[in-house]
């Protein structure tokens, strides 16, 4: 990988975080719906269509391998600081102090496994292989905030 490709990845990256955490302060501000929940990983599993292109195919044990780091790695501290609550008869996301800090944790984890695994494959597969980590992890989490969601809504209900 050639420098102008780092750098590029690099701001990419960070620009990426950054839109994270702008969207996540936002959604601690007003009710959590079924959709804002389930469309993030609707949206995101479109770039899956990358593996049309021969570039960024790798072997399928690679993909799985991760995606499981994704769902059982990854989406841990996430899974673990998104906390769903009841508020009148409104359903929030309570702001978890250590979420920003778990984001940075996971954009530096990311930096250092992508400069490792870029020394092997191709730019295109690191992508792909990053992507589907990714996607396993957010996958995971919003699967589970999405169970959590429905017993509350449940709950409110039974009122």
């Amino acid at each position: 990988m050639n420098q102008l490709e780092h750098v590029a990845i690099a701001v990419g990256s960070l620009a990426g975080a950054a839109v994270v955490i702008a969207w996540r302060q936002r959604e601690t501000r007003r009710p959590v719906t079924a959709r804002s929940i389930l469309i993030p990983p609707l949206g995101m599993s479109t770039g899956l269509a990358m593996f049309v292109v021969p570039a960024t195919r790798i072997p399928w044990s690679w993909a799985l391998g991760a995606f499981l780091a994704g769902v059982l790695v990854f989406s841990y501290p996430l899974v673990h600081t998104s906390q769903l609550h009841v508020e009148g008869s409104a359903i929030v996301l309570k702001r978890s102090k250590a979420f920003l800090w778990i984001l940075l944790g996971l954009v530096a984890v990311r930096f250092g496994l992508r400069e490792y695994v870029a020394r092997y494959v191709t730019t295109p597969q690191t992508g792909g292989i990053f992507f589907l980590l990714a996607f396993g992890m957010i996958l995971t989490w919003r699967v589970r905030m999405f169970r959590r969601y429905r017993a509350l809504e449940a709950e409110i209900a039974r009122r």
